[in-house]
């Protein structure tokens, strides 16, 4: 008797919708199964709700970004890639804006468009969808997969058999949008290796005395360094921010993948800030004698640190120079002037813990790409099984780089290349 479906697809995300597509696209019968009421969940919460989709840099720049398996992502990069990625969804009618730092999203601003541009695909090129649907486990026989079990909405326990299965199950972050891990538990059963996961591009937690006064800030054009053991592993520059969550924002964001993984080793980290990176330490001693001849003698330190620094962080500076905000600005002395300068120029921030998967843009480690076939995203193990997206332990820094992993694993894996 044959199979109702060539393939079925876990996950409706942006790899798994992407794999769906391009196999139905190829006259191949595809289910679709989604554990959510509806598909890109995670998509449509993307880039704040505007869905960062790729980033425009070219190959040799985009390679850089990739943090975790770079060789192994090379492939399916090339058959599918940034420019690839563009096309495509302009093809689809949404229009695109290249922002700065070539990251690229909707010009409409929505990232709903993107997941349902995605979603109407699949709907186009004949995907059967199944929503409200959880996956329970994969179904295998000497070594080769040939369906799934599965809780119906109703949940009442079902199968469905078809010779190839693809794993786009995504990560554990925001595990919100129901990314749970399922992938891993699947990939571990049939002989897969997990490679530890952890939260990548999430917020730092800073043991700070003057974090409380920074809640909401956000700073410009600001270089930081990421110390490990007082050993220097990271330098960014861009915009650092200060939240409940943590120290966030691009800057932090892509150093927290060294962070976190040397906290889980029981390692000193620090962020070191430089809020004048323009200024070489004379310079800003000049500028800083400059505004203090301007001002009226009986104005205090905090109108001179306000002069230099947002508001809301002259009283954290002040605490930590020591010095009280509102001392008169006449009877600031050579040395504060010369502590101000080393603090503007180097703020350390003790990094003591990081935010959960709640708040991780992705997740690090995952399915190890040495077991999976980089030329068709096959496991090496069972044969008719695929991985694409997230749940491979592929990541990247922020900027668009992950989901056009997404893209590219997902693409390559719908082709079902033996």
């Amino acid at each position: 008797m044959q199979n109702m479906y060539d393939v079925i697809v876990i996950g409706a995300g942006a790899a798994g919708m992407m794999a769906a597509a391009t196999a139905a696209k190829n006259g191949r019968r595809v289910l679709l199964m989604e554990k959510m009421e509806k598909a890109g969940r995670k998509i449509r919460i993307s880039g704040k709700g505007r869905c960062n989709l790729t980033n425009a840099r070219p190959p040799e720049e985009f390679r850089e970004a990739i943090r975790t398996n770079a060789d192994f992502f090379e492939v399916a990069f090339a058959e599918f890639n940034n420019k690839a990625t563009i096309r495509f969804f302009e093809r689809l009618g949404v229009k695109l804006d290249i922002e700065r730092g070539q990251r690229v999203f909707p010009r409409s601003g929505k990232a709903w468009d993107i997941a349902n541009a995605l979603a109407d695909y699949c709907a186009e090129n004949g995907v059967e969808v199944m929503y409200d649907t959880r996956v329970a486990d994969i179904l295998a026989v000497d070594g080769k997969v040939y369906g799934v079990r599965y809780l119906n909405k109703r949940g009442f326990e079902r199968k469905e058999e078809a010779p190839n299965v693809i794993v786009a199950t995504g990560g554990v972050s925001y595990p919100a949008t129901g990314s749970t891990g399922d992938g891993y538990v699947f990939a571990d059963r049939l002989g897969h290796t997990i490679e530890a996961v952890r939260p990548s591009l999430t917020p730092l937690r800073t043991s700070h005395p003057q974090r409380k006064y920074l809640d909401g800030l956000l700073l410009k054009n600001v270089s930081a360094r990421l110390y490990v053991d007082n050993e220097l592993v990271r330098e960014e520059f861009g915009e650092i921010g200060f939240s409940e969550r943590g120290i966030e924002g691009a800057v932090a964001l892509r150093m927290s993948r060294d962070a976190v993984d040397a906290l889980i080793d029981e390692r000193k980290v620090k962020i070191v800030l430089d809020m004048k990176p323009a200024l070489t330490e004379d310079m800003l001693a000049d500028r800083i004698r400059r505004e203090i001849e301007e001002m009226e003698p009986e104005e205090f330190f905090a109108e001179l640190l306000r002069r230099l620094v947002p508001k809301q962080m002259v009283i954290p500076l002040a605490h930590e120079l020591d010095v009280h905000s509102k001392n008169y600005i006449r009877k600031v002395t050579d040395a504060e002037i010369a502590r101000l300068v080393k603090v503007l120029k180097g703020m350390t921030f003790p990094i003591v813990d990081y935010a959960p998967f709640e708040y991780a843009v992705v997740t690090a480690g995952g399915v190890r790409c040495d077991e999976v076939n980089r030329y068709t995203m096959q496991s090496n193990k069972v044969q008719g099984l695929y991985f694409a997206g997230e749940v491979l332990d592929i990541d990247a820094n922020t900027g668009g780089y992950n989901m056009q992993i997404a893209f590219s694993t997902g693409r390559l894996a719908g082709q079902l290349r033996k």
